[in-house]
């Protein structure tokens, strides 16, 4: 699975710790998920997606691996 989530931080002007304090988790979490070295849960997954204001298949995608 790959994911958007440094691009849309980008947009939004958001640093990773402003994200995991959004999304109640610590920065590590986003750092590792942000470089595909851990997959969220549906629940963190769609938080983080409602805090970029998007549907979670805009935020995370499948790849041919998956």
């Amino acid at each position: 699975m790959k994911n958007n989530i440094k691009i849309e931080r980008a947009r939004m002007n958001l640093t990773q710790d402003e994200l995991a304090r959004l999304t109640g988790v610590s920065r590590q979490t986003i750092n590792t998920i942000e470089s595909n070295k851990y997959v969220p849960s549906t629940i963190l997954a769609l938080k983080i997606a409602r805090v970029f204001e998007k549907p979670v298949e805009e935020i995370f995608l499948l790849t041919d691996e998956d």
